[in-house]
């Protein structure tokens, strides 16, 4: 028995050794779990904080970027309103410049045209002349020095050599060719009465009644709605008679005409020309009550 005491003791000895680490063992594994949940506590706080603080600064760089967005938006639309104004502006300018060169251009036009017709009918003219200085130099061998005839209410003066003055039967032929082309005009029947005042001027192109016969010419295309035509006839009395009678009624028809294809601006400006040349004239009287009509109308527009 005393044999085997030591070995028992040691073996007790030992349980109790190994009964203590166990207990200190469990005691700091169970320290050892309340830190890792402490820990992970921590860190899922870590966690929700900084999600919550990279939630923030994300929605603040959208604002940040809407409102950059929105600046340039307005920026930019800023930029077409003005690009749009500019656009309108020329626009404006370059179909205002477009209608007024076409106006100009038909207006030369029309002057070269008639200086053509002038050329044409003074070579005619200096033909004709020729023709009848043969015809009365002949005749004037043959009938003598009587044979000069004098027109009512002209002196008589000896006539330039090679022409005779104008005879009596030529007065006649011309007042009655004028008041035939007039007449038709009064018929309505006016593309007779144009041909007829057109052959009137090229018959006697420089006599009293010329101007006048332009004017009807011009009055026969207003009367059929040509106003592009009846424009030009006008123009072509303005140029080519200044001071005749009839000029005051051109302008003032030739401002209607160009009303009635739409270019009221235009036909203002002649109205306001009658107004100024003509103050105390019957068509200046209608050129104001023309634009008072026009101001009237522009004002029930508005």
């Amino acid at each position: 028995m005393k044999k085997y005491l030591p070995l028992v003791l040691l073996i007790l000895v030992s349980a109790c050794v190994s009964n203590t680490d166990f207990y200190r063992l469990k005691m700091e594994v169970d320290d050892l779990k309340k830190e890792a949940v402490t820990a992970k506590t921590e860190v899922n706080t870590l966690k929700e904080r900084t999600a919550g603080t990279v939630k923030e600064d994300s929605f603040a760089a959208v604002r940040e970027s809407q409102a950059a967005m929105n600046s340039r938006i307005n920026e930019l639309s800023s930029g077409l309103q003005e690009i749009r104004g500019r656009f309108e502006e020329n626009k404006y300018f370059t179909e205002k410049t477009l209608k007024e060169s076409i106006t100009e251009r038909d207006i030369v036009r029309a002057q070269i045209s008639s200086l053509e017709s002038q050329m044409k009918l003074l070579k005619e003219k200096i033909a004709a002349i020729e023709r009848t200085a043969a015809h009365k130099e002949e005749a004037g061998e043959k009938e003598g020095p009587s044979a000069r005839t004098e027109v009512p209410g002209q002196e008589t003066e000896p006539a330039a050599p090679g022409v005779s003055p104008l005879k009596q039967e030529e007065v006649d032929e011309r007042t009655a060719a004028y008041d035939a082309a007039y007449q038709a005009f009064k018929d309505k029947k006016y593309k007779e009465a144009r041909e007829k005042f057109e052959a009137f001027i090229k018959d006697y192109p420089r006599n009293d009644l010329t101007d006048n016969a332009q004017f009807w010419i011009a009055e026969t295309y207003y009367a059929e709605k040509f106003y592009e035509d009846a424009i030009l006839a006008y123009e072509s009395l303005l140029k080519k008679y200044p001071d005749s009678k009839k000029t005051s009624g051109a302008l003032l028809k030739q401002a209607f005409a160009f009303i009635e294809i739409g270019d009221a601006k235009t036909g203002k400006i002649i109205l306001n020309r009658v107004i100024e040349r003509y103050p105390e004239s019957k068509d200046a009287e209608l050129a104001a009550k023309k634009l008072a009509e026009l101001d009237k109308k522009n004002g029930k527009r508005k």
